[in-house]
């Protein structure tokens, strides 16, 4: 069955070549657009992921943590006395910054500013420079892919202004993507707040780590029943506001998702016009087949075996060249991230597409009379 299977297959070297064309069209523009949609979603949740806070408390009803509300830093020390509170800081992130370009323009930033003693909410991917050097007066970090267009920085130490206040360049980071494009600038929680004209006493957010074997909930809990006009949430709470709001909130990753259904959508109809056009081709052969006693699921199972043989050729073609575009975009700021957890998805994606596109076709061949064989 199989063997018969392949050489229908490859017989019609032409249809065979178009067929595969078209699922391999189809799994690259699959592959990129849900890896964009991947990419939106990590440029706009890197920041909170990357933070190693199990919880954040952030001011009630902020829907993404660039629109952060002032607050006490009062509750910083309520949190503190709270058991299963290991550690709490202070933590800023927010687009309500400038800065000025050598040219004289300006151009916008997300200012981060955390705790230099504590270990979350800071600057991860340090390529450049030491983090720690932002313990010295009006020093911040940039992420190099943003560095020269947007802010016009090319080397450590060079100085350039925020709101209108001096800020010398000590390192630089790679690869931390902004969704507004607006670049990460990494600073310390007092350096931020004078960036900011912030009161000493005010905070936008509170970063938490909990005790070990502490039950996050439960912890959670109990820290919103200790405060008020704030809210808790754990980091993958947070997480998933802000890529709702950004990703589908601004219509971004619709656009992106309905592009990819799309890729889908021809995929099908290429195989599976390309397949029923073999099976037209092939009637009498099939007929002879049925004449001979070969059951319906005999059929199916030539049938399926083209399909599926040539989504898996097609899938491997497709899905190598795939992650070398994926590869290219991540030296850009717009990063097409085609992880395991895709690539995975559309093999059975791909295999799906396959055996769907093939019931026209199984339809067709099953529904011979055996009787046209010895017909003229």
């Amino acid at each position: 069955m199989a063997s018969l299977a392949l050489k229908n297959l490859f017989h019609e070297k032409v249809r065979f070549a178009v067929t595969l064309t078209g699922i391999v069209f189809s799994v690259i523009l699959t592959a990129v657009q849900l890896g964009i949609f991947q990419g939106f979603i990590a440029a706009s949740t890197d920041i909170i992921a990357n933070s190693n806070a199990d919880l954040w408390v952030v001011s009630k009803n902020v829907t993404h943590v660039e629109q952060g509300v002032a607050f006490s830093e009062s509750k910083l020390y309520q949190v503190l006395e709270i058991e299963g509170v290991k550690r709490a800081e202070k933590q800023i992130v927010t687009l309500g910054a400038q800065s000025k370009k050598p040219d004289g323009s300006d151009e916008g930033v997300t200012l981060v500013g955390f705790d230099l003693n504590g270990g979350m909410g800071g600057a991860w991917n340090v390529v450049e420079g030491d983090a720690r050097d932002l313990a010295k007066p009006d020093a911040v970090l940039i992420d190099r892919l943003y560095a020269a267009d947007k802010l016009g920085v090319t080397q450590i130490g060079q100085v350039i202004e925020i709101n209108s206040r001096r800020a010398r360049v000590v390192g630089f980071t790679k690869g931390i993507r902004i969704f507004t494009s607006q670049p990460a600038v990494f600073t310390s929680f007092k350096t931020a707040q004078s960036f900011l004209n912030l009161p000493e006493d005010q905070t936008l957010y509170l970063v938490i780590k909990a005790a070990e074997n502490v039950n996050l909930t439960e912890l959670k809990e109990r820290i919103a029943a200790e405060l008020t006009d704030v809210e808790v949430l754990t980091r993958g709470e947070l997480v998933y506001r802000q890529a709702i709001y950004w990703v589908i909130g601004t219509g971004a990753g619709i656009t992106v998702l309905v592009a990819a259904a799309l890729a889908i959508i021809v995929g099908i109809v290429i195989v599976a016009q390309t397949i029923y056009s073999a099976t037209v081709d092939h009637l009498k052969e099939y007929g002879t087949l049925k004449a001979m006693g070969a059951t319906n699921l005999y059929l199916y199972r030539i049938i399926i075996t083209q399909a599926v043989t040539s989504g898996l050729i097609a899938y491997v073609i497709g899905i190598v060249a795939s992650i070398i575009i994926s590869r290219i975009s991540l030296e850009g700021t717009l990063a097409i991230i085609v992880n395991w957890q895709l690539v995975t998805a559309l093999f059975v994606l791909t295999i799906l597409m396959c055996c769907a596109s093939s019931v026209v076709a199984i339809r067709k061949a099953t529904s011979i009379d055996p009787a046209m064989v010895f017909k003229g």
